[in-house]
């Protein structure tokens, strides 16, 4: 994670009242990305830890199963990781798919003792990328979750509503992938445009 991300996460997320995280029962869960794994926000997991919060990083198998059956596993499995320090603020990092998870979890069950989000590069409109792929053989491998993550009415994150809790996002505008300038418009980092990162009510 660059210096500048880790800097904005802290204006973002640690613009607290000056009173020591363990102290006053915050927790942070993290959520990373699709075909990812908890050691993509092991650096965050440190920082965070040596800021003083008890951290939930979370590993689920974001390629083997639909969204619904991963935010419950996932979300439920953070939310308790955390009540289990006895935390009265719950906190989430999420990357990419881990936004959509937490917006999926909140909005059908509620989360009572949610914090602050932060949501790195999350598809809150669908991916451009997951559109212009389908279809193509080899896509498959991303699983039912990384086909439902398009653009289209019927895909996940445009069935979602506006968000109801307090939520910065951190969107990419370096595109490293050559592909992506014929499948995604505007400033995007690969895999979902700036514009498509955005939620009502962030």
């Amino acid at each position: 994670m660059s210096r500048r991300v880790t800097i904005l996460l802290a204006a973002l997320l640690f613009a607290l009242p000056a009173v020591p995280a363990a102290a006053s029962g915050e927790c942070v869960v993290l959520l990373h990305g699709l075909a990812r794994v908890s050691n993509s926000m092991g650096e965050l997991e440190r920082k965070l830890g040596h800021s003083g919060y008890s951290v939930a990083n979370i590993s689920y198998p974001s390629t083997r199963e639909p969204l619904d059956v991963l935010a419950n596993d996932a979300v439920g499995r953070g939310l308790e990781a955390c009540r289990q320090t006895g935390a009265e603020v719950i906190h989430f990092v999420t990357h990419s798919l881990g936004g959509i998870l937490l917006r999926y979890y909140h909005q059908s069950q509620g989360i009572a003792e949610l914090g602050r989000v932060v949501m790195l590069g999350p598809p809150n409109q669908g991916s451009e990328l997951v559109d212009g792929l389908d279809g193509v053989p080899g896509f498959g491998i991303l699983g039912p979750t990384g086909r439902a993550l398009g653009t289209e009415p019927e895909d996940i994150p445009r069935q979602l509503g506006p968000v109801a809790f307090e939520l910065g996002v951190i969107a990419g505008d370096v595109n490293l992938n050559p592909l992506s300038l014929f499948l995604i418009d505007g400033a995007n980092d690969s895999v979902v445009s700036v514009e498509s990162t955005r939620v009502e009510g962030m």
